[in-house]
């Protein structure tokens, strides 16, 4: 699973046509998390090591990737699915979701897990997570920050694609700068974080969407975008 993620994901990634991604499943449960199965004394340690070094680049390459990946999720997602719900740039969840890092209760804790968690909540909220495997509702989650919205099951999927065609509506390149830009300064100090985004508001203004969009604002009309056909 981690790999056919990891190659759809990849997929035409290079190309200007790809817009948004968005990660869903079907059924009661959004992810559990990596298969028990594979992680038992008989597949050894090498095995071990090459499923969570696949599952740590799956989560990097979502940060990454240069278009805006959303999770839309409906029902439960537990250790490497809650991973992968904090590694999304925007999730939007049912109230019927709920998310945990339960290993501590299988001796096995969430470490890896734990880092895109404590990216995305506060570090008491993802310690408690960690070290009680309780889990958390949509509405808890929504408020610490894993999520960016909360909606009604009926209308998850309406108001993920409303978000990704808004998305979809934009310039690529400028989206793409912007992403890499947020992530890069996002560990900085404040003076190198501003640095950082100076340079990058310089660039953005040199691409060819970055003017075609202030001389449509000016001219009152609608831009037309790189990918679009003049």
């Amino acid at each position: 699973m981690l790999k056919s993620l990891q190659s759809d994901i990849l997929h035409d990634a290079d190309s200007n046509d790809l817009k948004v991604i968005i990660i869903s499943a079907e059924g009661p449960v959004f992810s559990s998390g990596h298969d028990l199965k594979e992680l038992t004394e008989e597949q050894g340690c090498d095995y071990h090591a090459e499923v969570f070094q696949t599952c740590s680049k799956v989560m990097m390459l979502i940060r990454n990737h240069p278009v805006p990946i959303i999770a839309m999720v409906n029902g439960l997602a537990t250790a490497a699915g809650c991973q992968l719900v904090a590694s999304c740039d925007i999730a939007v969840a049912s109230d019927k979701s709920s998310f945990a890092t339960p290993g501590v209760n299988i001796g096995l804790f969430c470490s890896t897990p734990g880092v895109a968690l404590a990216r995305a909540v506060p570090r008491k909220v993802a310690l408690e997570m960690l070290f009680t495997g309780e889990p958390i509702s949509a509405q808890q989650a929504l408020l610490h920050g894993l999520l960016s919205k909360v909606v009604p099951e009926a209308e998850l999927q309406e108001e993920t694609m409303r978000i990704a065609r808004k998305i979809a509506s934009l310039s690529r390149p400028v989206v793409s700068l912007g992403k890499a830009t947020f992530y890069k300064q996002l560990p900085q100090d404040l003076g190198t974080a501003y640095y950082l985004t100076s340079q990058a508001m310089v660039d953005n203004l040199a691409l060819r969407d970055g003017q075609e969009g202030i001389t449509a604002f000016l001219q009152k009309r609608k831009p037309i975008w790189s990918h679009e056909p003049a």
